[in-house]
């Protein structure tokens, strides 16, 4: 049976039904229907002539708020609105009048109030003739693909901005191979784009590096870590790669930000270089130093080697800090922290401590006699004059040594020693080098003990006043040994007060084994108020009693005399007492009137208008000049007992005690020479045309029992 005569038979079966025919006809528009509804494309057919709807799938219908039936016979203007059927009109002119398909995108508004992107395809329908029939219309929603496209490009066009705008360089690459590349990153370099675009990233990366990039490429990676790259010069550049994928010119690409840490590291390694280092000096500071000793000291115990430790310290340099002030402290401190550096020899280790602290090791096997020739080096090195706030200063160092193993078998235990043992070389005179000794740690701890008994005795006043007088010398009739007075007799210039600890276990302590203490801790400010309170109330007992009406002279500590309210303290202390002005003479040191001369000026001036006798103490070991001496309101010199001491026998001493009376006279101001022990001594004095003298040739210092008896004794004798 042939192909006709089927189609024959169907079609006499046809004929011969025609309610099957129409129930097929129908299953067929069903399926028809069912397939235009399932298709995800709108579809209608317009007519030519009238340009009306004959047909449409549910999806075209309901895009423009019909459905299937109620959109058929309406013409084009009425279902997509006669502003978009002009819109197309060119597309539909193409199609109907050239029967040729056409294909436009444009923006759809639909029914439900979205606005969509549609992809609009016109079809024609031509007879057999050719004449036009219609047009099928297909649309396609391409709202997302579009938006995607667009969202991409805008992607694409903020990271081509970014590129150009960041100051960091980015990179990328697919497969390994450069596609993309920013200016900054062509700076870094120092390549053009066209020199970089199609080569291996790991062409620029260090060889050592690349095993490790080479690594995170292969397993697309998302991190970040620190590389080097080369420029094209050759030169390495520390870098940070951050990494991460994503599309690039429509592929999906790495990018990888090349941010330049050299910056970074100098910082770090500056943060590094001052965890270690002294900022002002950079000297290794004292953590570093301690660590490198430590090592050292493991090193020495394992090879059986010796090691020496010193410890410098400036002598009164808290005193340039006070007068020229902080500016000029830095320069001699960076001045003693070079000097040190080039006095040693290779192998030694210089760190500062503190303040003006230095410590130094010496190479193994240094032993004593290398030792003490470093250390005389660096007394002398140091020492030196040097320039700084425009005046020329000398500072000199003490200097204490212990030796490992025998003085410490920690760092703690071998600094400790060495600092006690430059503390021994200040007490011996200061600008020396001292070795330290197996005595120096129980004088030490001793010290300890008595600095704090010593802040008992404070607080529980353990001090009692001894008074020693100073008397008039006359050279009245030629004769040294006559009168201070119109009758011949000497006369009484003052009595000073002394001051004693009454300790509870070593009884009575002179000044000299705790006032260097009571200064260093402060402790020098109670005490200086009570021993003022003290003499003062002494002064006006004696006075109230008849016994004597000589003023009472007072050591004043420098903490106490450039201490705000100074002058208002004595005020206070005479009025607290009852005793005037004129019953109270102040010593003071040339060093308390240098460090602030024109406050002192003033304060001195004070207590003069209360009737103050001011004298200078120690006279002829300080700096104190002439011009300045004039300006001074100072009633007497007390020559130091270091120039009495030589007397008679040494031409130095006699000459120097000459002067100091000559010049003194010269001022109008009264000379008085302490310390005068012999007979011999208060000759020579006397021949010089000295003033006045104490010491013990005349009386010990006594409690005020003895000296009121001492004081009876001698007018007794019709001495005073």
């Amino acid at each position: 049976m042939n192909d006709d005569a089927v189609r024959g038979d169907e079609s006499n079966e046809s004929a011969a039904d025609p309610q099957a025919e129409i129930a097929r006809l129908r299953a067929q528009l069903a399926n028809l229907r069912l397939l235009a509804n399932t298709v995800p494309v709108a579809i209608a057919y317009y007519e030519a002539a009238g340009r009306t709807c004959q047909m449409a799938n549910r999806r075209y219908a309901e895009m423009f708020g019909f459905d299937e039936r109620s959109i058929v016979g309406r013409p084009l203007e009425a279902v997509i609105g006669a502003a978009a059927a002009a819109q197309i009109e060119p597309y539909r002119h193409r199609v109907i009048e050239e029967r040729t398909a056409a294909a436009y995108e444009r923006e759809v508004a639909g029914a439900d109030g979205i606005t969509r992107i549609a992809e609009v395809r016109l079809l024609p329908h031509v007879d057999a003739e050719g004449t036009s029939l219609g047009a099928f219309v297909l649309i396609a929603d391409i709202t997302h693909h579009r938006r995607a496209e667009a969202a991409l490009r805008e992607s694409e066009e903020r990271l081509a901005k970014f590129m150009q705008a960041s100051e960091e360089g980015i990179v990328f690459h697919k497969d390994g191979y450069i596609t993309d590349a920013n200016p900054p990153l062509l700076a870094l370099l120092g390549y053009t784009l066209d020199e970089m675009l199609g080569r291996l990233a790991l062409e620029f990366i260090a060889p050592e590096a690349h095993p490790q990039a080479a690594g995170i490429m292969a397993a697309a990676a998302e991190t970040s870590y620190d590389s080097i790259v080369l420029h094209k010069d050759g030169t390495r550049i520390p870098v940070q790669f951050i990494v991460r994928t994503m599309q690039h010119q429509g592929q999906t690409q790495r990018l990888t930000i090349v941010r330049d840490i050299r910056d970074r590291l100098q910082a770090e390694q500056r943060i590094q270089h001052l965890a270690h280092h002294d900022a002002l000096t950079g000297l290794p500071n004292r953590l570093a130093f301690v660590e490198r000793l430590e090592r050292r000291m493991a090193e020495a115990r394992a090879s059986g080697e010796s090691l020496a430790l010193m410890f410098i310290d400036l002598d009164h340099f808290k005193r340039i800090n006070d007068s020229l002030g902080h500016a000029v402290g830095d320069t001699v401190l960076k001045t003693a922290a070079t000097r040190i550096t080039e006095a040693l020899r290779a192998g030694d280790m210089v760190g500062r401590f503190g303040g003006d602290e230095f410590l130094v090791l010496l190479a193994p096997r240094a032993g004593a006699g290398v030792v003490a020739e470093v250390g005389e080096r660096l007394l002398a090195t140091i020492g030196a004059p040097l320039a700084a706030g425009g005046v020329t200063i000398s500072v000199t160092p003490s200097i204490g040594v212990a030796l490992f193993p025998q003085d410490g078998a920690t760092s703690a235990e071998l600094i400790q020693h060495a600092d006690q043992a430059m503390y021994r070389a200040k007490a011996g005179g200061r600008a020396r080098c001292r070795f330290f000794e197996a005595g120096m740690a129980e004088a030490a701890l001793a010290e300890l003990a008595l600095e704090s008994r010593l802040a008992v005795a404070v607080r529980e006043r353990e001090f009692v006043l001894h008074f020693q007088p100073q008397v008039a010398l006359a050279a009245a009739n030629g004769d040294a040994a006559g009168a201070g007075t119109a009758t011949g007799r000497p006369r009484l210039l003052a009595v000073e007060a002394l001051v004693r600890w009454a300790h509870p276990q070593r009884g009575l302590l002179a000044p000299d084994e705790f006032i260097p203490l009571a200064e260093a801790r402060r402790l020098i400010l109670p005490i200086g108020a009570w021993v003022l309170n003290e003499a003062l109330a002494a002064a006006a007992r004696w006075r109230d009693s008849g016994a004597v009406t000589a003023p009472v002279a007072v050591n004043l500590a420098a903490l106490q005399f450039q201490g705000s309210g100074f002058v208002d303290t004595i005020r206070a202390a005479l009025a607290a007492s009852g005793a005037d002005g004129s019953m109270l003479e102040i010593e003071l040191t040339e060093r308390m009137l240098l460090a602030q001369p024109r406050e002192a000026r003033d304060a001195l001036g004070a207590l003069r208008e209360m009737g103050v006798t001011i004298t200078l103490d120690d006279f002829g070991t300080g700096h104190t000049s002439l011009a300045q001496l004039k300006d001074l309101p100072v009633q007497r010199l007390k020559m130091d007992r270091g120039f009495v001491a030589g007397l008679p026998g040494d031409e130095a001493s006699m000459a120097i005690a000459r002067a100091i009376v000559q010049m003194g006279h010269g001022l109008k101001l009264e000379v008085v020479a302490e310390g005068v022990e012999t007979e011999a001594q208060r000759v020579a004095l006397a021949a010089i045309g000295c003033d006045a003298l104490q010491g013990h040739l005349l009386a010990r210092p006594m409690s005020e029992a003895q000296w009121l008896q001492w004081l009876r004794g001698q007018a007794g004798a019709n001495g005073l």
